[in-house]
């Protein structure tokens, strides 16, 4: 659920507030331009917070959109119980993925939820949160197919550009013929059509898409692949208050037991090891990187299948 970014309480709060410039930023979402005296008075005082919050709305089931046009998914619910939580007014908007830190650093928005992983490159040029969740990537291709994670060479591979999965690509197997993506959609695409043998892509939204009709005639090429670079977090410019706002938030919806029903209801916490770990871990320096090698990706898409049948 979006919330209105104006209300009758904020025009008041502006009307009477002195017309500093950190709180005219404020009241225009530009949280992390604010001094910090000013953040902890507005924490002190009965004004909700205002947040707008930019996402990339064709990562399905992190975040997408419905018949209506209206933006759903998992990371959209976490949003909606994270602002509850801390009793804000928050808007999402959808995003270009490539304009999702661009429009983050140039105060476009407040914050950016979009399966986004936390890597070192990123943290160079954006501050992130604890993780909310982990995944490995997969490669997928057409079902009777050979192709191979080792047997990349020469061969066109889709992804979606910026991504943990085509970095992947480009580390680990240059001698391919990459392609790269705005969006997952687009290759999906171009999967389908034929002109990629096989795409790279982040386990569960791959696995998501071959439970689809689109994605019925292929598969899941060999075992996950886990990195160093599994945990998703949400972003925020360098130095903003609201990251521990979020951090705090997102404690207390683990503790409270509205993480593990959200993240639950899409992913199952008993058979997802990758929502178990969310679960387990409070800030990035905790991570542990799990040697999932062993796991039959393929199995796991009838793991969830049942327990989609179980909750439903």
């Amino acid at each position: 659920m979006t919330i209105s970014m104006t209300s009758s309480m904020t025009k008041k709060a502006l009307w009477l507030a002195p017309l500093s410039a950190a709180m005219l930023m404020l009241a225009g979402c530009n949280n992390s331009s604010a001094p910090a005296d000013s953040a902890e008075a507005d924490a002190a005082s009965d004004t909700p917070l205002n947040i707008k919050i930019a996402t990339e709305s064709s990562y399905k089931p992190f975040s997408y959109t419905d018949a209506d046009g209206k933006l759903i998914g998992y990371e959209i619910e976490l949003v909606d119980a994270l602002c509850a939580q801390m009793k804000a007014e928050c808007e999402v908007i959808s995003q270009d993925w490539d304009g999702l830190i661009p429009g983050l650093n140039a105060q476009k928005f407040d914050a950016t939820i979009a399966g986004m992983s936390i890597t070192p490159e990123r943290k160079e040029v954006v501050e992130f949160s604890d993780p909310y969740f982990h995944s490995g990537i997969i490669l997928i291709g057409k079902k009777g197919d050979d192709i191979s994670v080792e047997g990349l060479e020469g061969q066109p591979v889709a992804s979606q550009r910026s991504t943990v999965a085509s970095q992947y690509l480009q580390d680990e197997h240059d001698n391919a013929d990459i392609k790269l993506y705005d969006t997952q959609d687009n290759a999906y695409l171009d999967l389908t059509s034929g002109r990629v043998r096989a795409m790279m892509s982040d386990k569960v939204t791959g696995i998501d898409w071959l439970k689809t009709e689109a994605g019925k005639d292929y598969e899941v090429k060999g075992q996950e692949i886990s990195t160093n670079d599994d945990a998703m977090g949400i972003a925020f410019r360098k130095g903003d208050p609201l990251v521990a706002k979020f951090n705090a938030a997102l404690a207390e919806l683990k503790a409270n037991g509205t993480y593990d029903q959200i993240t639950g209801s899409y992913f199952g916490t008993s058979t997802t090891a990758a929502a178990q770990k969310a679960t387990a871990i409070g800030s990035v320096e905790q991570v542990v990187v799990v040697d999932e090698g062993n796991v039959d990706a393929n199995a796991m898409i009838a793991e969830e299948e049942q327990t989609e049948a179980a909750t439903n």
